[in-house]
């Protein structure tokens, strides 16, 4: 498989000299669903915001689809990974759904019928045929996390990254948005505390800590490594026996 994402020794610090990130390499193939897994404080979020330019690396490099992240390509850069946060509400501010889902592809130059087929594929996509003309003020959880995902599916980015897709879902919300991105064709890098979670939706995992990638590998043998969870602060819930883990593999 191409290598979608190509992250080089990637180094960050805050300007008050905090180290974030320390010489960190990831790659992701097209069409990947890999989890980002790690304590708080490991440098997830900050290497998220890197890869479409929102932060600047002070060393590395970042290239998406075999084009590197520079002052010239930023642009093309965000169209390319679509990034989707935590918080619904940061990502949903339009009167209407379908206005918030065509945002970007309006910044993109497109209008009328193309704008509007734009909004009406990612709206397909997510399960979300009719929500157009709604406001997304009024929507559950699980369905403004749909429709922050419809906002981002409709620049077709190569790429998707979720800051904590589970978080304060329902476990049926949690479910269905489990079975959305299991039926998404694109590289997903999606950034959870929630293990089986990551085990149900994730193929292969990477842990990463202090800044760097500490592992990388089957998601199921990762978190069946008590030792390694133990290390990093990870752990499964009360009762998750991961014995059954071993030799168990997402779909």
């Amino acid at each position: 498989m191409t290598d979608i994402l190509e992250v080089s020794g990637l180094s960050f610090a805050y300007p008050n000299g905090h180290a974030v990130l320390d010489d960190l390499d990831l790659r992701l193939a097209s069409g990947e669903r890999v989890a980002l897994l790690g304590p708080n404080g490991a440098g997830k979020t900050t290497l998220a915001l890197h890869l479409n330019g929102i932060h600047r690396a002070d060393a590395g490099s970042i290239r998406v689809a075999g084009i590197e992240l520079d002052d010239d390509t930023l642009t093309e850069i965000r169209r390319r990974v679509g990034m989707v946060f935590q918080d619904a509400d940061d990502q949903l501010f339009m009167p209407t759904v379908a206005e918030d889902v065509g945002f970007g592809p309006a910044n993109l130059g497109l209008s009328g019928a193309e704008r509007d087929a734009r909004v009406a594929e990612a709206l397909s996509m997510v399960g979300a045929e009719g929500f157009g003309p709604r406001s997304p003020h009024h929507l559950s959880g699980g369905e403004k996390r749909r429709i922050a995902l419809a906002t981002v599916l409709a620049m077709r980015p190569d790429l998707v990254v979720m800051d904590e897709p589970t978080s304060g879902l329902d476990p049926a919300g949690r479910r269905e948005l489990s079975d959305l991105l299991a039926g998404l064709d694109h590289a997903q890098l999606l950034i959870t505390h929630d293990l089986p979670f990551a085990l149900e939706v994730c193929p292969r995992s990477v842990i990463v800590s202090q800044g760097r990638v500490v592992a990388d590998g089957v998601t199921a043998e990762l978190l069946a490594d008590t030792e390694l969870l133990a290390a990093h602060r990870l752990e499964l819930p009360f009762g998750f026996d991961p014995s059954f883990l071993t030799g168990r593999s997402a779909a």
